[in-house]
């Protein structure tokens, strides 16, 4: 078969081509929501690099193409924040979401400060919503952004794993 995908840390050396991934992967939901303007898609590169310095970023190789990759960081009160969770489009669908969000979680919860996961997505992100609900997370909050996009919250326990869910 083809060559296999490698998740590990970021490196200042990732961060154009992590741009570009996120560039690319974002389209989809600007779309949905008809909004190009949203923040994945002005963002700039130095703004890339600053997350790179300031909190754990990750991302899944295809030999030396970067086809996935995820950030996160940790607030004082011990709430690990996931975002920017992106794969490449040709390799949606396969799982690499998944693995990627596991190990982003594993990473976070290694400096034992992490007690709860959360991250959020559009409310019409059918896709996004169904990944975060089969890893445990529960919906806690939602905030009427504009007429096109409500952003829904959720979240899970660090430690017990998942909040009760009725799914």
């Amino acid at each position: 078969m083809g060559m296999s995908v490698t998740i590990s840390a970021a490196t200042e050396a990732d961060a154009e081509q992590i741009l570009k991934l996120q560039y690319l992967c974002y389209q989809s939901e600007a779309q949905l929501y008809g909004d190009y303007t949203i923040e994945p898609l002005t963002q700039s590169l130095d703004s890339v690099r600053a997350e790179l310095s300031g909190g754990s970023v990750l991302v899944a190789r295809l030999g030396d193409e970067v086809v996935a990759s995820v950030r996160g960081t940790i607030d004082a009160d011990g709430t690990a924040r996931i975002n920017k969770l992106i794969v490449h489009p040709r390799m949606q669908r396969h799982g690499l979401g998944g693995r990627l969000l596991a190990a982003i979680e594993s990473d976070l919860a290694a400096p034992g400060t992490a007690k709860r996961y959360q991250l959020f997505t559009g409310h019409r992100s059918e896709h996004n919503l169904r990944l975060y609900r089969k890893h445990g997370y529960a919906p806690v909050s939602t905030k009427k952004v504009d007429e096109r996009l409500t952003l829904v919250t959720l979240a899970k326990d660090a430690e017990a794993g998942a909040f009760a869910t009725s799914a």
